[in-house]
């Protein structure tokens, strides 16, 4: 009864970490778009905010209970998730086209700042405050980066914005966000405690945990989205968003994180972090053909990683 009882509630967390995240990116570009921030903007950086929010609220619930490796475990699994299994379902679907500026600069440095993680974890096994401080700087990077990429689209964007699109009233898109926040807030303390307790039930480590079951419920955002635009012909970005979504997980939600509270990093997790590696390299090696796809051979080959990953994890525990 009590495992049917943490299931179910699981399953609530995860709901409430979706919606919430739905409603908060919904009203966030609302404003955004009344504001008149050009719709790249809204996309490169408050949408990839609310499909990370799961991610964040997780990990900083977690961290703040002591429950460090859901909070890291979560993050690396959600990072290895996004790219073999997102990907690579989504590239059998369709093959995924991928911009130049993905290939040569936004996938290299999702290897190198997940290798900058790794480092700072291993050297004392925390990612503590002055981790926190240079994983923020690399965010903030990143974003400088993402609105000079915004800028030299502006023209392009404009022309492809929709002025005829009824607008939601400002209250409304002010209740959605306040809504979305509060359940994300309350999803991920749900779903910490229900993730908690199935690992204690089991026997399985809370590494496991969070590298499996949660990591898979707090990408459900980004795997019905690359599923649904695949099936719809309109996946050619989807590495892009999948991409950035990796960044933000490893900057913003482990930085924001560590600046909160300090995570603990347990040297297990070098492993994981070599394996999140490796799936950046898989995808790299992937796209450097003469057609810049990924394409369905590449899909094929990043399940057939993650299979063997997902052994691994099970032979561990």
């Amino acid at each position: 009864m009590e495992i049917t009882l943490q299931i179910f509630l699981l399953i609530v967390g995860f709901a409430m970490l979706i919606k919430g995240a739905d409603w908060f990116v919904d009203g966030a570009a609302g404003i955004a778009d009344r504001l008149r921030i050009p719709q790249l903007i809204i996309g490169l950086t408050i949408v990839a905010m609310g499909t990370s929010a799961p991610e964040a609220a997780i990990s900083i619930s977690a961290s703040a209970k002591g429950s460090a490796d859901i909070a890291v475990g979560n993050v690396l699994g959600s990072n290895i998730m996004n790219i073999l299994i997102i990907l690579g379902i989504t590239a059998i679907i369709t093959p995924l086209a991928v911009q130049k500026s993905t290939v040569k600069y936004e996938i290299p440095f999702v290897i190198i700042i997940t290798s900058i993680f790794a480092a700072l974890g291993l050297f004392d096994n925390t990612i503590d405050l002055f981790d926190g401080i240079i994983l923020t700087a690399l965010f903030l990077v990143y974003l400088f980066y993402l609105f000079i990429m915004a800028k030299k689209s502006k023209s392009e964007d404009n022309d492809n914005s929709v002025e005829n699109t009824p607008k939601k009233k400002v209250w409304l898109l002010l209740l959605l966000i306040v809504i979305g926040v509060v359940l994300i807030i309350f999803g991920s303390d749900i779903t910490v405690n229900a993730a908690t307790e199935l690992a204690k039930t089991f026997g399985m480590s809370e590494r496991f945990i969070g590298l499996t079951v949660v990591a898979f419920g707090t990408s459900l955002p980004e795997l019905v989205t690359s599923i649904a635009a695949a099936v719809k012909k309109k996946a050619d970005l989807a590495i892009g968003n999948i991409v950035g979504s990796c960044i933000f997980n490893i900057l913003f939600v482990i930085g924001i994180s560590s600046l909160i509270t300090p995570v603990a990093y347990q040297p297990e997790f070098l492993v994981d972090s070599l394996l999140c590696i490796g799936t950046g390299i898989i995808l790299l090696l992937c796209v450097l053909n003469k057609d810049k796809e990924l394409k369905r051979w590449g899909g094929i080959l990043m399940l057939i990683c993650y299979s063997f990953n997902f052994v691994y994890l099970i032979s561990k525990g």
